[in-house]
């Protein structure tokens, strides 16, 4: 079994302050970890990850890193000098420039005296189907594609990969327990798919052997906030977190199966 961790990783894709800290007071105590990606960090700067870290949530910060080794390895000294516990890098930047990530996240998280954050690989984004994929020129059908980048990225010591669910399965058959599995695209059954084509419901990505669920809309969108994450759980047919139940469950920074 995996220590407990809290799975929902609610999306903060706002570009401006009165939303993330609306969507943060309605969410606080309520949910363990906030992903900040491209649209607030360019609006808004390092100081939304510091203001929900002040307000108690653990930070992904996806910002999916591509570049060559040396860029991408100073990119991630200073975004872990930002108090983020995961992030992101593309598969597709390749080995060499994923193992200077690796490297500089364990120096720079040693000389600040913290632990490194979860790397993770992003293999292909769950806005893309099988046409745009060959349009890009991946000639594999998505499911190996997707299994060819999380298995560079495991082998460059990443400590998981962000993948859909319809792939999770596959992904947990053949690269077994440890690797962590973040999967975005998730919508409640019924919920309008938007411009992602690859997705699945809460429950469907937890069965199929994902540990971390990224969801936005259907829950930031929402008028009550609160009230849709609450639903959303019980779809999951998951406990609830935080205030609801209590207390603040322990968090586990790679959580083991």
């Amino acid at each position: 079994m995996r220590e407990e961790h809290d799975p929902i990783i609610i999306a903060c894709d706002f570009n401006n302050w009165e939303d993330i800290r609306r969507l943060a007071g309605a969410l606080q105590g309520l949910v363990e970890t906030m992903k900040v990606g491209l649209e607030a960090y360019l609006s808004l700067g390092p100081q939304v990850i510091h203001e929900l870290r002040e307000a108690g949530f653990r930070v992904f910060g996806d910002l999916k890193f591509n570049d060559i080794p040396n860029t991408v390895s100073k990119a991630t000294r200073a975004f872990i000098k930002n108090g983020v516990s995961m992030m992101t890098l593309h598969t597709c930047g390749g080995d060499a420039m994923l193992r200077a990530a690796v490297q500089a996240s364990k120096e720079e998280a040693s000389l600040l005296g913290i632990p490194p954050p979860v790397m993770l690989g992003v293999t292909i984004l769950t806005s893309l189907n099988e046409q745009s994929a060959c349009e890009i020129g991946w000639s594999k059908p998505i499911r190996e594609q997707v299994l060819s980048m999380a298995r560079l990225a495991i082998a460059s010591g990443l400590d998981g990969v962000v993948a859909s669910a319809r792939e999770a399965m596959l992904l947990r058959e053949e690269l077994g327990k440890e690797p962590i599995i973040v999967t975005p695209g998730i919508r409640p059954a019924g919920s309008p798919a938007a411009d992602q084509v690859r997705t699945a419901t809460p429950g469907e990505a937890l069965s199929a052997g994902a540990d971390y669920l990224v969801i936005g809309r259907a829950v930031t969108d929402e008028a009550d906030p609160k009230a849709a994450l609450e639903s959303l759980r019980i779809e999951a047919g998951l406990p609830p977190y935080g205030n609801e139940s209590g207390g603040k469950r322990p968090f586990s920074q790679k959580p083991r199966r």
